[in-house]
């Protein structure tokens, strides 16, 4: 026990006795008082009546110090000869022997009382606490939440000082360096046996404290130690070991709910790698087909094909070849972009810049200049890798130029501190129901009968995403799509100098 539980105890011990002299004096002016008009009986109850309020009040040893001191003051004070401790009548001294064992017994049975209405309230305490803790472990996930949670528990059942330690990735006890050596040999050695250790156990009784392995499914979490431990507290030490089964199971399905996510998303990775690997061959078997069968008639068959007919296989093997470099620059950065290990490299770039590049690109694609672009001067710089930009809004008006007849319109813009680039079409639209699976890998929207590996929105959006930005689509009124990148905009923009 530290200096300052000791100093309350005694402050209360003190306390107790001053209440204890304060019910007989009361006892005794209140006999006094009705002293003229009671028998010698009565005043006699009066002392009973504070026995037993200091049997329910105070402890055993106050009690019967109730009991013995109301007899000595109600023979001083109302037995004949008064204010003397003889008695001169055989029949008081057997009222004082009555009234002597009365009150003991009447001690003895409300301290017996108390103590068992104590018990009662410890084990409902014990029992809420144990609810309160399977509840809150339930809504409890990481392991030093967990920890948290458990060590706020045994602080709050036992008196202390309580440590509970976990163990670490590699087995071992998780131990600060300013824990005492002894701790952490008690809390290991109690691992070890995967047993309870301490006074009561029969294991190490010479101990000051309970070591409690925390144990689920023959698994080993951890280990705690709880003072004060007291041999004959068996109730205790039973509450003790049950608030560390309850925290041991806790950390079990924790610890197996991250092996099995990890099985999961392990399994999810190698169901999209099979399936991205069948995508990308089947796609790549049907150009390549058309690149070799070309080549093989030109360099065959050259003499004997016309000039229209030489160049009609020239234009597939550049049609398919193009498609080809298309496909495997999707592939290359979604699976980039995928890898949560990489990242991309941004500096300060202009999106005027950004677009007019992507524009110049794409005019032999547009010969008939249907791309109409409103980018206002004066806009912010922002912080992107510019092949990648690129990359999105080519692939965002390659769409559009395939899907829609009409003009297309590329509008930039500036509202809320958010870059906006918008890619609007007459097209057929997109349905409301895919408007988010039409960002997923392998996900088209066939309208037109176009071929495709269905990558390119997939690539867009990991790219908006890797810039911390977003790609949205709506229906447009009258018909069409409108993809609206959005980019932030940071409020401290580089100098000219800097840029």
């Amino acid at each position: 026990m530290n200096d300052t539980a000791h100093s309350t105890h005694r402050t209360n011990a003190i306390r107790n006795w001053i209440l204890l002299g304060g019910l007989l004096a009361a006892a005794t002016v209140f006999g006094l008082a009705i002293d003229s008009h009671v028998s010698l009986t009565s005043q006699s109850m009066v002392y009973v009546l504070a026995v037993v309020i200091a049997a329910y009040a105070l402890s055993w040893q106050q009690s019967i110090a109730a009991a013995l001191g109301s007899v000595v003051a109600f023979n001083f004070f109302f037995v004949p000869p008064r204010w003397t401790f003889q008695v001169e009548n055989r029949e008081h001294l057997i009222t004082l022997f009555t009234m002597l064992l009365l009150a003991l017994v009447i001690s003895h049975l409300v301290a017996g009382l108390r103590r068992e209405t104590d018990t009662a309230r410890l084990h409902a305490r014990r029992s809420t606490q144990l609810q309160d803790l399977a509840a809150a472990l339930s809504a409890s996930d990481p392991a030093p939440d967990i920890q948290a949670l458990g060590q706020a528990v045994l602080d709050n059942a036992f008196a202390g000082p309580c440590v509970l330690a976990l163990t670490d990735a590699s087995g071992e006890l998780a131990l600060t360096t300013a824990q005492q050596p002894s701790l952490g040999d008690g809390l290991r050695c109690c691992m070890r046996e995967s047993a309870v250790l301490g006074p009561g156990t029969g294991r190490w009784p010479g101990l000051n404290a309970w070591y409690l392995p925390l144990l689920a499914s023959g698994q080993r979490c951890g280990a705690a130690c709880i003072q004060p431990a007291d041999a004959a507290d068996e109730a205790g030490r039973e509450h003790a070991q049950a608030l560390c089964t309850l925290l041991a199971q806790a950390l079990w399905r924790q610890r197996l709910s991250v092996t099995v996510q990890a099985a999961q998303s392990e399994a999810q990775r190698q169901h999209v790698q099979s399936t991205f690997l069948a995508a990308i061959s089947h796609d790549f078997r049907t150009p390549l087909a058309a690149v070799v069968g070309a080549a093989s008639a030109l360099q065959t068959q050259r003499d004997k094909l016309s000039a229209t007919e030489q160049e009609r296989l020239l234009n597939s093997i550049v049609s398919e070849a193009s498609y080809l470099s298309t496909v495997t620059e999707n592939t290359l950065q979604l699976v980039r972009l995928s890898n949560a290990t990489q990242d991309i490299t941004m500096d300060w770039e202009s999106v005027e810049e950004i677009v007019g590049a992507v524009l110049a690109r794409l005019r032999q694609r547009d010969p008939t200049r249907r791309i109409k672009s409103r980018v206002p001067e004066g806009l912010p710089l922002i912080k992107a890798d510019p092949v990648l930009i690129s990359q999105l809004l080519g692939n965002l008006l390659d769409n559009a130029l395939h899907y829609s007849a009409e003009a297309i319109d590329l509008i930039v813009s500036t509202p809320d501190n958010t870059l906006r680039v918008s890619v609007k079409d007459r097209g057929p639209g997109i349905p409301d129901d895919k408007q988010l699976v039409i960002f997923d890998p392998y996900s088209r929207n066939d309208h037109s009968g176009r071929r495709g590996a269905g990558l390119g929105l997939a690539v867009c959006r990991a790219i908006a995403n890797a810039h911390g930005g977003r790609l949205t689509v709506h229906r447009r009124n009258g018909g069409g799509s409108s993809f609206t990148l959005s980019l932030p905009v940071e409020a401290n923009q580089p100098t000219p100098e800097a840029a």
